[in-house]
């Protein structure tokens, strides 16, 4: 039914009028709560990843001994603190198009925040924040790989390439609007299929930390005494506080919860938020439970750090696929993600590999099973919700009923990142064990680095005692 407004006498159109305007601005009201709702969602989630930064530095501080506790800690805190100052500056430009210029690849993202007037989206700062902690996370995975040894300026150093450089090209590469890897280009992805699956960054944020973590281990050698002289046997090494590296993980974890879910980027897929939580939690447990089910049946009593080191590794494993996953799978994902840990982990100590917090076994080989994992167990019917129908309709889980096109996207993001990751980093440490500047002294290491470097011990326990008379 339709009606001729020039029907209307002076008060029905008056009255026809102020319900449209009521119509229009409600519909004004709807949009901008809509924006200021993924704002508060890209906020919250990076809170929770931030927070992340806590449970990284007690994992790390109870997994090192005692006299490198401070040593540690001024590490993940500078992750942070180094890691926003890097971003800011040459890392997010890079890592989300803005080398300079108006070309497609620099598009709206200035350097130093610089140039927003009339550019930006009402999601701008809020999605800097949440990339920041994203790279932060990145940062901090190499601290435990390299604790223990490794000089404070070599820190400084690689921190630096690996925030401004090496993690924002892989970022660009896999998240970009133009990365050659990406799902979220405006045209149809450049390897086909659905483009590189990695919801959360199994590959982009864990494999590049990882990666970065092996060759930092690599170069500067094993820890003074962690294998026997003679028989190559491993020493136990352990870390000063089970409780610390417990509470930790509990942080972590609890942290992931943003890192998973909130990758929906905008509030009105909470369907997809809800699903990742799900699935972040599942893995998790599996993993956890089965790699101290390993531990165990290796004749080997219930110990608290395979379980502790389990839980992350399913975290990770999961991380990629985690929003186009069944419930089932995501079980799956995590118990063979706690087999991908345990081999791992197993595989560097035999090649005489020290990595104190098992970081590359967590990050770098359970990210490239979280990687591969998408392309087996990947829904169709998520996968399109998630990624769209317009190119990759019939690309999804080759366990799951697809043909092996997505599958083989997933091995090629693997071998890009694997490759970029490890050339890039190994140049970084390698130049500085050339120039001398990547390890601490033998006498600074036994002494420990907190009394040798930082200007005294982390615990003062004489603090606590009476004094003589």
């Amino acid at each position: 039914m339709s009606f001729d407004i020039s029907e209307l006498d002076a008060t029905e159109r008056a009255m026809y009028d102020a319900i449209n305007a009521i119509l229009e601005g409600t519909k004004e009201e709807v949009t901008r709560m809509e924006s200021n709702l993924d704002v508060l969602w890209l906020l919250f989630g990076a809170y929770l990843v931030f927070f992340m930064q806590c449970g990284f530095a007690l994992l790390e501080a109870g997994s090192v001994r005692a006299k490198n506790t401070k040593n540690i800690l001024l590490k993940n805190v500078l992750d942070a603190c180094l890691g926003g100052l890097i971003w800011w500056t040459i890392g997010f430009p890079i890592a989300l198009g803005d080398i300079g210029g108006d070309t497609e690849a620099n598009y709206g993202k200035p350097f130093f925040l610089d140039r927003l007037q009339g550019r930006s989206s009402s999601t701008y700062y809020a999605m800097w924040l949440f990339q920041w902690a994203f790279a932060a996370t990145s940062a901090t995975i190499v601290s435990g790989a390299v604790a223990e040894r490794c000089a404070f300026s070599a820190y400084l150093s690689y921190t630096f390439a690996l925030t401004g450089f090496i993690y924002p090209t892989v970022v660009y590469w896999g998240w970009g609007n133009f990365g050659f890897l990406s799902a979220y280009t405006a045209e149809k992805p450049y390897l086909g299929g659905n483009g590189l699956i990695d919801f959360a960054g199994s590959g982009v944020v864990h494999m590049t930390g990882g990666g970065a973590a092996l060759m930092g281990a690599i170069f500067l050698g094993p820890r003074t005494g962690r294998f026997a002289p003679r028989t190559g046997e491993v020493q136990d090494m352990p870390g000063h506080s089970t409780v610390l590296a417990a509470l930790g993980t509990f942080i972590l974890w609890f942290g992931w919860y943003g890192f998973n879910p909130v990758s929906t980027l905008a509030f009105a897929h909470m369907q997809h938020a809800a699903r990742a939580a799900v699935a972040t939690t599942l893995s998790a447990c599996s993993a956890g439970v089965t790699t101290l089910g390993i531990h165990v049946l290796g004749k080997n009593t219930p110990d608290v750090s395979p379980a502790l080191n389990g839980i992350l590794a399913g975290l990770v494993s999961i991380a990629g696929p985690c929003a186009v996953v069944d419930a089932w799978a995501s079980v799956i994902i995590g118990f063979i993600g706690a087999f991908v840990y345990f081999a791992s982990s197993r595989l560097l100590l035999r090649l005489k590999i020290d990595d104190p917090l098992d970081a590359s076994p967590v990050h770098l080989f359970c990210g490239i099973w979280g990687v591969i994992a998408s392309g087996l167990f990947a829904n169709k019917e998520f996968t399109n919700s998630v990624y769209g129908t317009d190119y990759g309709e019939n690309d999804y889980g080759l366990f799951m009923g697809a043909n092996s096109t997505q599958l083989g996207v997933q091995v090629v993001g693997v071998l890009v990142i694997g490759s970029w990751t490890f050339v890039s980093a190994g140049l970084v440490f390698f130049t500085l064990k050339a120039t001398k500047l990547l390890r601490v002294s033998a006498e600074d290491e036994d002494a420990g680095l907190d009394s040798s470097h930082h200007g005294g011990d982390a615990y003062n326990f004489a603090a606590g005692k009476p004094s003589r008379i």
